[in-house]
């Protein structure tokens, strides 16, 4: 059971991973959880490291879109400046969302990665989905309400996770 939470990689921020990196690993697309991994859920305007790490990917060809759990409106409000394709309400650890993104592009299942800062709702939906995963370090400490029950949840997985698998840590970059 605690296999389905266990990410393919750990890496500190979603800005380590480079094009190169996702592309020695077959990867044609990204999807992202948007708070805490892609944004700071309590500042919508990103950091000019994500909109370097995004032009990155547009100049490489890799699209990134957004799967989240949130509303339409409150993704569309958080992504305007950035302008980035998005499915809402996703409804993860389902692997729905994922699904339909990875359609809507025609790509593989091995083609896609799902990033997420959270174990419940991104590594889970991604295990479901048959995708690789990339678990991140939130950008901030703090969390919504919502998320903060996901968290309590999350210690005790954490914690069975490094039982069963020591090896298991975070890395700079796919590579290592």
């Amino acid at each position: 059971m605690i296999k389905q939470f266990k990410p393919t990689w750990m890496i500190p921020a979603i800005y380590n991973v480079t094009p190169a990196q996702l592309r020695a690993q077959g990867i044609k697309a990204v999807f992202t959880d948007l708070d805490n991994t892609l944004i700071a859920w309590d500042n919508p305007d990103g950091t000019p490291e994500l909109k370097k790490w995004l032009h990155a990917l547009q100049d490489a060809g890799i699209p990134l879109v957004v799967v989240s759990n949130n509303s339409e409106v409150r993704i569309a409000k958080a992504l305007q400046s950035l302008e980035l394709p998005f499915v809402s309400r996703s409804l993860k650890p389902l692997p729905l969302g994922i699904s339909k993104a990875r359609h809507d592009l025609g790509l593989h299942k091995n083609e896609v990665v799902m990033v997420g800062d959270q174990y419940i709702t991104d590594m889970w939906a991604a295990h479901l989905a048959g995708v690789p995963s990339i678990l991140v370090q939130p950008i901030v400490k703090t969390d919504a309400w919502n998320t903060r029950i996901n968290r309590f949840f999350e210690r005790f997985i954490k914690l069975r996770l490094a039982h069963v698998y020591p090896e298991m840590h975070f890395q700079e970059d796919l590579n290592k």
